[in-house]
């Protein structure tokens, strides 16, 4: 049986896409013939074929209305939407460490660039009667670390909470909208944490990780997940091929939940 993802000529946004994840994902939906545009704060010197970027900050309202603005001169619409930008900066120290401006930061980072380009890209799907949008979660909206990522966690769990909202309501006019939760990536910024925890430790690179997946209850997989494997499962539940999902969640943690 041939597995073509049936793919070829869709329009698809990808936020956050020009490492990582995001990286991963813009490449697989080259690779499946699409065509895509990719935003972040910079855009790397030299573009995949076939690429556009967009250099724009989508934690702010006017960077999300130049994404929005750059799709409509350039295709008048959107077959697929990645929201995988997302992140903390938030410092570590518990809730007494995080004032207004830290929790600002981190709803405007993980939650507010989805619903605003959702807001701004889902007429045109709706008019078309078709559509997918993947909002990249994490399975710390439902395991926060309370040292260092509260703040993230609670964004998650709310970017979550308004994914299954958006798709009750669009669901049934064509447009199917769904969340992927990773757990730990092995991306270059994770790569360069776990070196980090090795040096403080005085080990060496995958003690750093052994660290970390211990700090995380533990990964019964015995390691983090690859960019390309969770832009893999995106790439399926964005496509036809996936076309009976929508309003789920789906984790790709290696196992990490201890629970259902």
């Amino acid at each position: 049986m041939s597995f073509d993802l049936q793919l070829r000529g869709q329009r698809a946004l990808v936020t956050g896409g020009t490492k990582g994840l995001g990286a991963a994902v813009v490449q697989g939906l080259l690779d499946a013939g699409v065509q895509v545009i990719a935003t972040a704060r910079s855009v790397p010197a030299h573009a995949a074929q076939g690429l556009m970027y967009v250099p724009a900050d989508v934690s702010t309202a006017e960077g999300a209305a130049e994404v929005a603005q750059a799709v409509r001169v350039r295709w008048g619409g959107v077959d697929i939407v990645v929201h995988v930008v997302g992140g903390s900066s938030a410092p570590g120290g518990g809730f007494a460490a995080l004032d207004d401006g830290q929790w600002f930061n981190e709803l405007n980072l993980n939650l507010m660039p989805a619903v605003r380009l959702d807001r701004a890209l889902l007429p045109a799907m709706l008019a078309q009667g078709s559509g997918v949008i993947v909002h990249v979660s994490s399975i710390q909206r439902v395991l926060p670390l309370p040292e260092s990522t509260t703040a993230y966690a609670a964004a998650k769990a709310a970017l979550s909470t308004y994914s299954k909202a958006l798709s009750k309501e669009v669901t049934p006019q064509g447009v199917r909208v769904l969340s992927v939760s990773p757990g730990w990536i092995e991306t270059d910024a994770a790569i360069a944490l776990a070196d980090r925890v090795a040096a403080q430790a005085g080990t060496d690179y995958e003690g750093g990780k052994q660290i970390i997946m211990q700090a995380l209850g533990g990964i019964p997989l015995g390691r983090p997940a690859k960019p390309q494997e969770v832009a893999d499962l995106i790439i399926f539940l964005a496509s036809p091929r996936a076309g009976a999902i929508s309003g789920s969640e789906h984790v790709i943690d290696g196992g990490t939940l201890p629970t259902v």
